[in-house]
């Protein structure tokens, strides 16, 4: 066994010394540098491209094949710029070790190492890249016959590592008139080996023209070849970007595992996570073709986040509103779907600060595509998320005065249709319940119909409709209210604790402007109301009625019962609305003992009110017994004017002194006139029968006809 083993090392010893004697006398003999000319010439045969080589091609052959290149640039291809080189590179060393090849077929590489890489890829005017001839030239020397001299095959690959320095990569598109670029690009590998796992580490700046993206991305991850199939695990992904925002956005990107299967031409990125500017997004995404139009599901989770800190980091102006905590709690869940025509979610909930939404979005891939929404909400206090109301109120008038613009551009770029439920929303001392919103908008016509509330033991429907296509703005609208309570309406609206009863209206009203001020000038349309069952708190009109007539007689005027109240059965008016204002002729309102009638306009560009009333007292009511028969006969008798002026929101109620004063004068007029025509007659039978208007009228004909 020794002697064996003694003449199996002498002849390995030999094979050795000949492979080194045989190593060192091609090396004497061998200049790999007399070849470059027609390393050249079968490139620029095979590709129609220039070739050149700059410097000696280096070369070693023991115990190392080593091979050393210096600058290498190649040329661009027909029909593109031929001061552009296809490729370049300033350096390149790659090594094989000799006797694991010659003695296994084993090929053990040391680290293959490229220095200044630069890549330009290129899509002419007519839509021809300059990869394509390369393309060509590879498949037919892929497709030639294999060769069937029983060469050697390999029975196993290995590199060392991987480096790579300062290369770039530039694609620019002609038909786009895109640009992407990629430089500063560093990689390197651990070893390289079949059925191992490769790790590899390096970043690079981009550069994404005309969008003006750009940034500094860092990777690290580990890639695993099997056949077909490559699995990148333990990735991450971390840079800064800027042109996406007004200041730079930082991001972290992982994934556990993606798996690409190059057969299928599939990729399964699994779960993944996403940070950019500390909004956190966790997704598990299911297996999708990577080929073709995007299309795959997920399920989606975004983590709490403010947006408060979103916009700051954003660099937008920070957001004012009633209440400084809010926004500072948003939450998504979802499961996503992508398809070719749109981005949806299904199993939706939104979480903002203390308001859950749940339903369903979809969001089209295409600028052409409609939008539909359907969310539900539990409840939300609207008031919160308006702006902060001013302190000292010096601005109001001016605020109010101000030109609210409509969203116009918002409004024609939407193509949607969406349905908006909240179980309760407040806006102030405003309570609405069972609240539905339905919108359709397409073209800038937007139609929000149905839209229904519960609000003060009462309903509200409602149908808005704007027209945004055309310079000016159309603006429509048909509101219904029935059964509101009135105090608490009131109170709410107009912090007015002065009224009771219930309300029913209508309101169909139209106008067009350029923002919402000049719609309330225009505004045209009808409107009508009627109230029921309840009281004027803080007037007791019948009071005033009697302290009025007092003061004509110079009597002392009546004690008041407190506290002023005058209750009405019904209050009623229709109106027909001309430039934002109302004219009403029909008002009327029935109390226990007297009835209102008259007419006025309602100003809703000024929000203001002025009207003239008449009331006639009907009967004598219970509750005035104090009232002397005298009284409640002129009262009866008398027709009473009334004014009413002053804010819509609290107007004032006062007797028409004046007109009462006139209608005096008139009756005592109308007295001595009749008086004088009829002088000492008394009247006859027939005359007796007829009124003082009546005879007074007879007369006055008798004495034209003189």
């Amino acid at each position: 066994m020794g002697r064996l083993f003694k003449i199996a090392l002498a002849v390995v010893a030999t094979v050795v010394l000949l492979i080194a004697i045989a190593v060192v006398f091609v090396s004497l003999i061998f200049d790999p540098n007399d070849y470059k000319d027609k390393i050249i010439a079968e490139v620029e045969s095979r590709t129609g491209r220039s070739l050149e080589i700059d410097g000696d091609i280096g070369l070693s052959l023991f115990p190392v094949l080593a091979v050393d290149i210096g600058r290498v640039r190649l040329g661009n291809a027909p029909d593109f710029p031929s001061d552009t080189d296809f490729l370049s590179l300033d350096g390149a060393s790659v090594s094989i070790r000799v006797l694991p090849a010659l003695l296994r077929r084993e090929i053990q590489m040391g680290a293959v190492v490229v220095d200044t890489l630069n890549v330009n890829l290129a899509v002419n005017p007519r839509g021809m890249s300059n990869w394509e001839d390369l393309a060509e030239a590879n498949t037919e020397t892929t497709d030639a016959a294999p060769s069937e001299d029983g060469g050697m095959t390999v029975s196993a690959l290995e590199i060392a590592g991987l480096e790579v320095r300062n290369a770039s990569l530039t694609y620019s598109d002609a038909v786009s008139g895109s640009e992407y670029r990629l430089s500063e690009l560093e990689m390197s590998s651990g070893p390289v080996a079949p059925g191992s796992p490769i790790s590899l580490d390096g970043g690079f700046v981009f550069d994404l023209q005309p969008d003006a993206i750009a940034g500094k991305v860092a990777i690290e991850l580990t890639a695993d070849f099997d056949d077909q199939r490559v699995t990148v695990s333990n990735m991450s992904i971390d840079g800064q970007v800027t042109g996406v925002a007004d200041v730079p956005v930082e991001l972290a990107f992982t994934a556990d595992a993606l798996t690409a299967n190059l057969e299928q031409q599939t990729l399964s990125p699994g779960s993944i996570s996403l940070s950019v500017m500390d909004v956190n997004i966790e997704a598990d995404v299911e297996p999708f073709a990577y080929s073709g139009a995007l299309a795959t599901e997920a399920t989606l989770s975004v983590a709490p986040f403010s947006a408060r800190s979103l916009m700051s980091t954003m660099g937008m102006d920070p957001l004012e509103t009633a209440d400084p905590d809010v926004l500072e709690n948003i939450r998504l869940d979802a499961a996503v779907k992508v398809s070719e025509n749109a981005f949806a979610m299904s199993d939706l909930t939104l979480v903002i600060d203390d308001t859950t939404f749940t339903g369903k979005l979809s969001v089209p891939r295409a600028n052409t595509g409609r939008y539909r929404v359907i969310l539900a909400g539990d409840t939300i206090d609207v008031a919160r998320y308006m702006a902060p109301a001013e302190a000292d109120g010096s601005d109001a008038e001016a605020e109010a005065a101000a030109e609210v613009e409509i969203p116009v551009e918002l409004i024609r770029a939407f193509d949607v249709t969406g349905k908006f439920t909240l179980a309760e929303a407040r806006l102030g001392n405003m309570r609405f319940t069972e609240l539905e919103l339905g919108i359709v908008s397409t073209d800038g016509n937007m139609r929000l119909h149905p839209i229904t509330a519960q609000f003060f033991d009462g309903t509200y429907s409602g149908d808005i409709r704007i027209n945004a296509s055309g310079p000016e703005t159309a603006l429509s609208v048909n509101e219904n209210i029935a059964g509101v309570s009135l105090a608490p309406l009131a109170d709410a609206l107009y912090g007015q604790q002065n009224v009771t009863g219930l309300i029913d209206g209508s309101f169909r009203l139209a106008g067009t402007g350029r923002d919402i001020n000049a719609i309330r000038r225009d505004l045209d349309g009808t409107l009508s109301f009627t109230l029921s069952d309840g009281a004027y708190e803080g007037v007791d009109i019948w009071h005033q009625l009697r302290s009025a007539r007092a003061t004509a007689k110079g009597e002392q005027p009546p004690e008041p019962t407190l506290p002023p109240r005058t209750t009405f059965s019904k209050v009623s008016a229709t109106g027909q609305v001309t430039d934002g204002i109302m004219r009403n002729d029909d008002f009327r309102a029935d109390m226990p003992f007297l009835q209102l009638t008259g007419s006025g306009t309602v100003n809703f560009v000024e929000a203001n009110v002025d009207y003239s009333m008449t009331a006639r007292v009907l009967e004598r009511p219970e509750f005035v017994d104090e009232a002397s028969d005298e009284e409640l006969a002129e009262f009866t008798e008398a027709v009473i004017p009334l004014k009413i002026t002053g804010p819509l929101a609290a107007p004032k109620i006062r007797p028409d002194i004046e007109a009462l004063f006139r209608q005096r004068v008139e009756e005592e007029v109308k007295d001595k006139l009749l008086e004088k025509l009829l002088g000492d007659e008394e009247p006859g039978e027939e005359e007796g029968e007829k009124d003082a208007e009546d005879i007074l009228k007879d007369k006055l004909k008798d004495l034209f006809k003189k």
